[in-house]
């Protein structure tokens, strides 16, 4: 990346490659430019807003070249991002002209059977980790998807199919290996730096970078799960709905009203139809799951994929990064308790997606159970009486029709009765406002302070940044 300058014979260094050298000579073709053959590959994230390009990417492998990279962004002034899983909606692991921290190779997982703990690297994917405890016959509950980088779905809250019985994987989170801005090594637990352990239970990534997580296991056997899917109608969404909302607690998953996709499971006649589909687990017996299924079944589903097998099943076959793909939502709650939305809301969120023109969908999640027997305080993740999580998702084909997805997705969820509170994993934008709807102000306030002492310089605002 020298420069020659005009009518001269010698080169002039490039402050960039003078700021990475430290960085080239250690990680060699690990730090990646947009020059490497491996970079667009890379710096591909999951369906977000507009592309980013940063300058570099180093793929660390070790906690010791975390700390080189955070010293290279100390000292040279880069915007910084740290990359887990990618999966993120603002898109948090890309920085446009900065250096991005990625995690993705420090994918080691160790199982503790005998003290139930399972200690993953800040790399480690969802379905990985899963796949490792459900050889063990355990489990910790993260979200519905195996892409998804343990490290960010841990750091936001985490809300899945195990959620209503364990809590949110923030109220699993035993404790973590945090790599601090000035490059200190510490961890963070109930006895350790409690101040920093309760802020990462739900503030994200403003605090350090997090090279490993130690979280409780439960144990697990085969569960019933699986998807049904049934035709738009007003009555079988509220049916649906109602289901969860006053189920047990081991009966959870999320309600999609979209578009049905050209997939071989999907009758021909529906596809590229409005439809709602239900991703849903019961971690009890086979019989107790019956008797909770019996009203979606009493519907008629069009498609009924739901039998027993085991958890990790439920995480196998998830598709990667849509190749181009860009997109925008908002999330925010519904109801409190085991309130569940009428028929004449149901109309109506079924025929905003039906009329989005577009790739569209609406994500509801049953909250409750164990999310709501948790103290507001007690995490950084404070949402715990909501009734729903929904999530308003609007696709656009191209970077320039990105506009026009966002502001369906504004009047959509206002319309729809969505709260401004939301949840920082979903949300599509990352502005003050955001940040102010993510975390109440007692919360915020809380988190600031946090920010002030393990962070003071802002290193880490690649994120719903909570300035210190």
């Amino acid at each position: 990346m020298a420069t020659q300058e005009p009518g001269t014979t010698q080169l002039t260094p490039d402050p960039l490659d003078s700021a990475l050298a430290p960085l080239a000579d250690a990680f060699g073709d690990r730090l990646l430019t947009p020059a490497s053959a491996e970079f667009a590959e890379v710096a591909t994230v999951f369906v977000g807003g507009p592309e980013r390009t940063p300058a570099a990417i180093a793929r660390v492998r070790t906690t010791e070249e975390v700390v080189a990279v955070l010293a290279v962004a100390r000292e040279t002034g880069l915007p910084l991002a740290v990359r887990g899983g990618g999966h993120h909606q603002a898109r948090h692991g890309l920085v446009d002209g900065g250096l991005v921290l990625d995690l993705r190779l420090m994918d080691g997982v160790q199982i503790d059977t005998e003290a139930r703990v399972g200690h993953a690297q800040g790399g480690v994917l969802a379905g990985t980790y899963t796949a490792a405890a459900g050889a063990q016959g355990l489990a910790t509950g993260f979200g519905d998807t195996g892409t998804v980088g343990v490290g960010g779905i841990t750091l936001g809250g985490g809300i899945g199919f195990l959620s209503r019985h364990d809590g949110l994987t923030v109220d699993n989170l035993l404790g973590a290996e945090v790599v601090l801005a000035d490059g200190r090594v510490v961890e963070a637990n109930a006895d350790e730096n409690p101040d920093l352990y309760w802020a990462l239970r739900g503030g994200g990534g403003n605090f350090g970078v997090v090279t490993r997580l130690d979280l409780r296991l439960r144990e697990i056997g085969t569960i019933t799960g699986g998807m049904m899917m049934w035709e738009p109608a007003p009555a079988a969404l509220t049916t649906v709905l109602r289901a969860f909302a006053e189920g047990p607690d081991e009966f959870a998953g999320m309600v999609n009203v979209m578009i049905a996709p050209p997939a071989p499971m999907v009758p021909v006649a529906l596809q590229g139809k409005p439809v709602i589909m239900a991703l849903l687990v019961h971690s009890g017996t086979a019989a107790e799951a019956a008797e909770a299924l019996a009203p979606l079944r009493a519907l008629g589903p069009v498609l009924d994929g739901v039998q027993e097998m085991p958890y990790p099943a439920m995480f196998e076959g998830a598709g990667g990064p849509p190749s181009g793909a860009v997109g925008d939502a908002r999330s925010g709650f519904l109801g409190t308790g085991a309130w569940s939305p009428d028929e004449a809301w149901a109309a109506a969120a079924i025929d905003a997606v039906s009329t989005a023109g577009g790739p569209a969908a609406l994500n509801i999640r049953a909250m409750g159970g164990a999310i709501g027997r948790v103290d507001p305080a007690a995490t950084a993740f404070a949402h715990r009486d909501p009734a729903f999580m929904v999530t308003v998702y609007k696709g656009a084909p191209t970077v320039e029709a990105f506009s026009a997805a966002s502001a369906w997705v504004a009047s959509t969820a206002e319309a729809l009765g969505v709260s401004e509170r939301g949840y920082v994993n979903f949300m599509g934008t990352a502005t003050e406002q955001d940040v102010r709807n993510a975390y109440p102000e007692a919360t915020l306030e809380r988190l600031r302070e946090v920010k002030r002492e393990y962070d003071p310089n802002n290193l880490f605002a690649s994120n719903h940044n909570v300035r210190p």
